[in-house]
């Protein structure tokens, strides 16, 4: 099931960054213990009163002299007035109410979208009275936040809770295994798309997505039933949404949540830049079985260790996600294609592999006895026992004495171990430890 959208909106300087970060709490700080993961995330996961939503932070866009602070007010207000469920209107009580803010309210009154009025920057008393002059931009009563003592966060997520769509996702057997595509512009998401659908393809039908805003394209191939969820069939925009990640993240991350299998395409001709470190890192975080898939390797100069080279870039720069295989191909030619669907059905029955209680711990007792957890100022870390308590990914947890004393070496070592023995190619593991009296 995709999770609904919010997207905080507003001019720069009001805060929205801050108010971002409040209602993503610590999440993100577990993944940036990850080696290699890039920190400077725009999208996040909220969770509020038993209801979850994926939620975009559209601030930190530099502006240079040359360019007219409203036009890039009104490219960050129209990319959340096209993706998103719900708006956060951000404001700033010390500001006042200012032009640039009236300009963001006149778009988004024309959204037709659930727009709810947050005021940032109410961190005393004497700046209580301040928000009524919000009143006369037209979407009733603002909501007085403060992002630096945390101040009204509970009121505003409220509002956004109540303002969330009831998703309905489509009904797909459990032996479908739906696969997104995400890359940056210009790798060939489209071109493998065709290539993967091609003149073999036996059963094909386009399905327009419900309120997700992507084509959904069944097909078979070897008995085995496929849905293709694809970002890059979405209608053409000017070059300066082109080059905005945020766009290209907000569509991916649409696709991502529905997938069970994310294939996470690379130039091959260009190489590896920051921006695919960005664009994997969602799929990571999302905890979906990824595989990737370097494209354009027709047009590679090649001599006999140049694939091995190439995996082994992939592998330094994506250390976070050293789980998922890496296939090489031609969208074009369809050199080595038929090599990545039985790699797309391998990650997806791992992401849905489930070992039993009693060989997990197996494999725990040998890898504890091989290397005894390290103690912390004189106290042993003590595991009690350990299961697997979900699948999609598979999810370990961990029973011990202390929580506290799991290392993250240590937890990333009992992992490794459990690879080792159930192979989980192409899947991700949570792993969470839990105090033994936490069991019930």
């Amino acid at each position: 099931m995709a999770r609904p959208v919010v997207a905080i909106v507003g001019r720069p300087n009001v805060g929205k960054s801050t108010i971002f970060n409040r209602i993503i709490g610590d999440r993100l700080a577990i993944v940036e213990d990850k080696p290699g993961i890039t920190r400077d995330r725009i999208y996040g996961i909220g969770d509020w009163n038993g209801k979850s939503f994926s939620i975009i932070d559209t601030g930190g866009i530099e502006l240079d002299d040359q360019e007219p602070i409203l036009k890039s007010i009104r490219m960050q207000a129209e990319l959340a007035i096209e993706e998103a469920d719900v708006i956060v209107f951000m404001c700033d009580a010390k500001a006042g109410v200012t032009g640039s803010d009236e300009e963001v309210a006149n778009l988004l009154f024309r959204s037709g979208k659930p727009i709810i009025l947050s005021v940032n920057k109410v961190d005393n008393l004497g700046r209580v009275d301040n928000i009524y002059e919000f009143f006369n931009l037209g979407f009733g009563e603002p909501i007085g936040v403060s992002g630096s003592h945390g101040t009204g966060i509970g009121d505003l997520l409220d509002a956004i809770t109540d303002n969330l769509p009831e998703l309905t996702d489509e009904e797909y057997d459990e032996d479908i295994i739906r696969v997104a595509l995400i890359g940056r512009p210009n790798v060939g998401k489209s071109s493998l798309v065709n290539a993967i659908l091609g003149e073999e393809r036996v059963i094909v039908s386009d399905v327009a997505g419900t309120t997700r805003d992507a084509i959904d394209t069944p097909f078979e191939r070897d008995g085995q039933r496929y849905v293709l969820i694809d970002t890059a069939g979405m209608r053409k925009r000017g070059k300066v949404y082109e080059t905005t990640e945020k766009y290209s993240v907000m569509r991916a991350m649409k696709a991502i949540e529905r997938a069970d299998v994310v294939l996470v395409l690379i130039n091959g001709e260009e190489g590896i830049i920051d921006q695919d470190k960005h664009i994997a890192g969602y799929a990571y975080e999302a905890g979906k079985a990824s595989v990737f898939v370097v494209n354009k390797w027709d047009v590679v100069e090649k001599d006999d260790k140049t694939m091995q080279n190439f995996e082994q870039k992939i592998r330094d720069h994506f250390l976070f996600m050293t789980y998922a295989p890496v296939v090489f191909l031609s969208a074009k030619t369809k050199q080595r294609l038929h090599k990545l669907l039985p790699v797309v059905q391998h990650a997806a029955d791992h992401h849905s592999k489930r070992v039993q209680t009693h060989l997990l711990n197996d494999v725990v007792s040998d890898a504890i006895a091989i290397n005894p957890p390290p103690t912390d100022k004189g106290r042993r870390l003590r595991i009690n026992y350990v299961t697997q308590v979900a699948v999609k990914p598979p999810t370990i947890v961990v029973f011990v004495n202390d929580p506290s004393l799991m290392h993250f070496s240590y937890e990333r070592y009992l992992e490794n171990k459990v690879r080792a023995a159930f192979d989980f190619e192409g899947t991700p593991i949570r792993l969470f430890t839990r105090r033994k009296s936490d069991e019930g």
